[in-house]
């Protein structure tokens, strides 16, 4: 036997405190199998989730209604030629803009230039008549009172005086025509405006029979804008103004702006003129005309526009996006964000469409918070369970600064836990 080799009663003793040590790893691990699931069980919930809301602030809310218009020049001006004669110049840059009085065209004024010095001679000539037939007249008078000469020679001599009178008048009058188509050789400008293309060149031959068209001035600041409107929306929102439904806007709906094809709105805020008082029996539509300033000439007759009218205003409404309501056969409702996040339907009244937006007219009251997105985040319970968010402002994308009497979003606490 080797010296260092343990006696024989020991080596039983070693194998069984092997055997012990791997049961307990072996339960160790099982233990640890069994602690898992439990700590995941007693662990904390999920925190509520994140929906947009935005906070209730009443105020008037204008009715807006867009309709489709056309710009029309406010003046239009044809210039036409009024003396016959060939065309010598143009005196104007096309597509420019011309002042009342200006020159445009020179017309070859020598034909006229000869009729009114004839005009001239002859009123010359009448002027030495009358001289003549007066001083015979005056030298008569005294020699009928004495009867020197017979009563018929004295009125042969003032019917003479008075028929050289009227001559003269008629030779003045020709004088006067003269000038006038003299002056029409040279063509001005009736209106202040922008002058088109020139429908004649230099010889041309204009005036004969006719007056001939020259060219086309038409004065675009301010410009009109012509537009329809159904006559049934147009009554019912009489009868809402009537009834105290509504409230008349002010200036009698003087607000209006004019949004072009590109989307674009233009500066300039514009005002209704009138609205006829006839209903196209075809359509059904009523006409209207609006006036826009257009000081820097970006609009040009022709075009096609969208009017945004404001007709009347809601008192305390509320302006609320469209996916806010839920509507159905039982009504409209929202849903409203209250104390510590829960979220409670709410009935509610709507007014027209504003783009959208609803006008909400009632069931909503300032600063209660109405959710607007995050539907698809709330959690499904049992009925009757309560829901709990945490509220978060939402914003339109690409929304500017929310009118008076809009939803606002609102920064709102957080929902407890």
């Amino acid at each position: 036997m080797h010296p260092l080799s343990p006696p024989p009663a020991a080596r039983p003793s070693l194998s069984l405190l092997a055997l012990a040590l791997a049961g307990a790893l072996v339960l160790g691990a099982c233990g640890k199998k069994e602690e898992a699931p439990a700590a995941a069980a007693g662990g904390a919930a999920p925190p509520p989730p994140q929906v947009g809301v935005v906070t209730v602030q009443p105020g008037n809310v204008g009715l807006v209604t867009e309709l489709p218009g056309r710009l029309e020049a406010s003046r239009v001006a044809q210039v036409r030629a009024r003396a016959a004669g060939i065309v010598q110049k143009r005196l104007f840059t096309e597509g420019s803009d011309v002042k009342a009085g200006q020159k445009l065209y020179l017309i070859d004024s020598a034909p006229y230039e000869a009729t009114l010095a004839q005009a001239r001679a002859s009123v010359a000539q009448a002027e030495a008549s009358l001289g003549q037939a007066k001083a015979l007249a005056e030298r008569y008078r005294p020699l009928v009172e004495v009867n020197a000469i017979s009563r018929q020679e004295y009125d042969n001599a003032v019917a003479a005086q008075k028929t050289a009178e009227a001559n003269l008048a008629a030779a003045r009058a020709a004088v006067t025509t003269a000038s006038i188509n003299l002056g029409y050789a040279t063509v001005t400008a009736p209106i202040s405006g922008r002058i088109g293309r020139s429908l004649v060149t230099e010889g041309a031959l204009v005036g004969q029979g006719s007056p001939t068209e020259l060219a086309v001035i038409q004065q675009i600041d301010p410009l009109y804008i012509n537009f329809t409107q159904s006559a049934a929306d147009a009554l019912r929102l009489r009868a809402a103004v009537a009834s105290g439904q509504y409230r008349q806007a002010s200036g009698g709906g003087a607000d209006l702006s004019v949004l072009l094809e590109d989307g674009s709105t233009h500066p300039q805020k514009g005002r209704l003129l009138f609205t006829d008082l006839t209903v196209d029996p075809s359509s059904g539509q009523v006409s209207l005309r609006a006036e826009v300033p257009n000081p820097d000439r970006s609009l040009l007759p022709g075009l096609y526009v969208r009017v945004r009218l404001e007709q009347a205003q809601v008192e305390g409404g509320v302006l609320l996006p469209q996916q806010a309501v839920t509507r159905s056969a039982s009504g409209d409702t929202v849903l409203v964000v209250g104390e510590g996040g829960r979220v409670a339907p709410r009935p509610v009244k709507l007014g027209p469409a504003q783009g959208s937006n609803w006008v909400v007219t009632g069931g909503l009251q300032a600063g209660e918070q109405v959710m607007v997105d995050g539907f698809q985040k709330l959690p499904r319970g049992k009925p009757g369970d309560p829901i709990v968010v945490t509220p978060v402002p939402w914003q339109a994308p690409g929304a500017a600064a929310p009118a008076a009497g809009a939803a606002q979003p609102e920064a709102a606490p957080a929902a407890s836990q």
